[in-house]
C-alpha cells in the first residue's frame, strides 16, 4: 500500500509544521494580549463578546496568511519569516483601528458589539488581503 507508506514517511514532516504553526498562533495570541489595552481573556471569562470577538478576528487574521504561508512554504524558516510578517501586519491593523476609533478600549470593555465585530473584522479582513498577497 504506497498511499500507507507515504503517509508513514510524510508524518513527521506534518508533526513539526503543526507544532511550528500552533506555536506562531500561540506567539500571535501573546503578541496581541500584549498590545491591546484592555484584559481580552478576563474581559471573555465574563462573558463579553466584544472582547471574544475582536480576539477571534484577530486570530483569524493571523492564522489565514499563517496557513497560506505553511501551504506554500519551502521550509519552516520560509513559515516563521512570513508568519512575523503577518505579526507585524496585525500589529499595525490594530494600532491604525484604535487611531481610527480612539472610544475602541472603553466600548470593548463596556461590551459593545460592534466595537468588537470591528475590531475582528478589520483583523480578518487585512489577514486575508495578507493571505492573498503571499501566493506566487
Amino acid at each position: 500500500m504506497p498511499e500507507l507508506a507515504w503517509l508513514v514517511q510524510s508524518f513527521p514532516n506534518f508533526a513539526r509544521y503543526v507544532v511550528v504553526g500552533f506555536a506562531l498562533a500561540a506567539l500571535f495570541l501573546w503578541v496581541y494580549v500584549l498590545i491591546t489595552p484592555w484584559p481580552e481573556f478576563r474581559l471573555i471569562r465574563a462573558g463579553n463578546s466584544a472582547a471574544a470577538t475582536a480576539l477571534v478576528g484577530a486570530l483569524l487574521g493571523f492564522c489565514l496568511p499563517l496557513a497560506n504561508t505553511i501551504a506554500h512554504s519551502v521550509s519552516l524558516t520560509d513559515v516563521v519569516v512570513w508568519a512575523l510578517v503577518a505579526l507585524l501586519v496585525q500589529v499595525l491593523v490594530h494600532v491604525g483601528l484604535r487611531v481610527m476609533l480612539p472610544g475602541l478600549k472603553q466600548a470593548i470593555e463596556e461590551d459593545k458589539a460592534a466595537a468588537g465585530i470591528a475590531a475582528g473584522g478589520f483583523a480578518t479582513c487585512f489577514g486575508l488581503i495578507n493571505a492573498a498577497c503571499l501566493t506566487s
